[in-house]
């Protein structure tokens, strides 16, 4: 597959990611398999890792300011 912004070669990796949940929750998804180009910072994450994301992102602690969770597809 092929980067949208340079036409590098995206490569399955597994990273980091950090989505802001509400103003004030922030969650990292540590293992996160994504699509990431070899040439600049571009990435993808897929339709079922996305759904698995959203599903995560609804059960985090909502008091909580910063919260890691480890990704296990």
């Amino acid at each position: 597959m092929k980067c949208t912004v340079c036409g590098a070669e995206l490569k399955a990796v597994r990273t980091d990611l950090p989505f802001k949940v509400s103003e004030r929750n922030i969650v990292i998804l540590k293992g996160l398999p994504v699509m990431q180009c070899g040439g600049c910072p571009e990435y993808l994450i897929e339709d079922g890792v996305l759904r698995q994301v959203d599903e995560i992102l609804a059960r985090v602690d909502a008091k909580a300011e910063l919260e890691i969770v480890h990704y296990a597809a």
